[in-house]
């Protein structure tokens, strides 16, 4: 079964759960439930490591420019 991460409530619902939530306000899906539960702190990861590819990909650029 699959998880989801509903951030409007900061709970997890089942795939199957028919109160499930719109899609917009969902994470996931996740294989398991503790996977749906850490799902902010892995964006949060995931967010940083995107910005800081960024930041290199801008520094590179703007070296590149001189």
């Amino acid at each position: 079964m699959k998880y989801w991460f509903n951030v409007e409530s900061k709970s997890v619902v089942a795939h199957d759960d028919p109160d499930r939530a719109r899609s917009e306000n969902l994470l996931g899906p996740y294989d398991t439930k503790a996977e749906a539960q850490g799902a902010l702190e892995k964006a949060a990861e995931r967010t940083k490591e995107w910005d800081d590819e960024d930041e290199d990909w801008e520094n590179a650029n703007s070296d590149d420019a001189k």
